[in-house]
């Protein structure tokens, strides 16, 4: 797998090897060793799919602490717009993000570390989204920031179609958002 890094330290773009013939392709979605080697150790706990339509939003989510979650994203079918949001307090990436989309031909994954918000839009007709975590789903912690806020200067490309969840229209904007992460608590580990 190639690892790219981003304008933001510790989120990365990966693009794995694949091997088309005429039979179609392979690839290796996800090597531990690797993982561990070229990005950080980590052990993915849980796994998640979603399937949306053209012009849903989903996010910008994460875990409050203790059960903060760090993710490896990919779109299986369709195209989405992928956003990680930095929400660390203290950081001098703080309130700035990254996007990249994400598609079924493209086959790139996002790493999503802890103390940052996540969020995509569907930019195709159907989106299949699948996503790894290195905590479990706990309802009691689960948060957001606000994926319509203007001041993030995300081009969802779609928000005059969005769809969102009640929950999701509920989120803080970030100037209001009193952030639970601490950059050096959450600082990425240089490799």
């Amino acid at each position: 797998m190639e690892v790219i890094r981003t304008d933001i330290d510790g989120v990365f773009i990966i693009e794995p090897r694949i091997f088309e013939d005429a039979r179609g392709y392979f690839f290796e979605s996800f090597s531990q060793r690797e993982f561990d080697e070229k990005i950080c150790p980590i052990t993915f706990v849980q796994d998640n799919e979603s399937k949306s339509s053209y012009g849903v939003m989903r996010g910008m989510h994460f875990q409050r602490p203790p059960f903060s979650q760090s993710k490896l994203v990919r779109c299986v079918r369709g195209a989405v717009l992928d956003v990680a949001l930095d929400i660390r307090k203290g950081s001098p990436t703080y309130g700035r993000h990254v996007a990249v989309e994400l598609t079924e031909e493209n086959h790139r994954q996002f790493f999503i570390p802890k103390g940052f918000a996540h969020g995509f839009a569907v930019l195709s007709d159907v989106a299949v989204f699948q996503y790894k975590c290195d905590e479990f789903y706990h309802p009691e912690a689960d948060d957001g920031i606000s994926i319509l806020d203007d001041s993030l200067g995300v081009d969802w490309q779609i928000k005059e179609h969005s769809i969102l969840s009640e929950k999701d229209m509920k989120h803080a904007l970030l100037k209001d958002f009193d952030s639970p992460f601490d950059f050096l608590e959450y600082s990425f580990p240089s490799k």
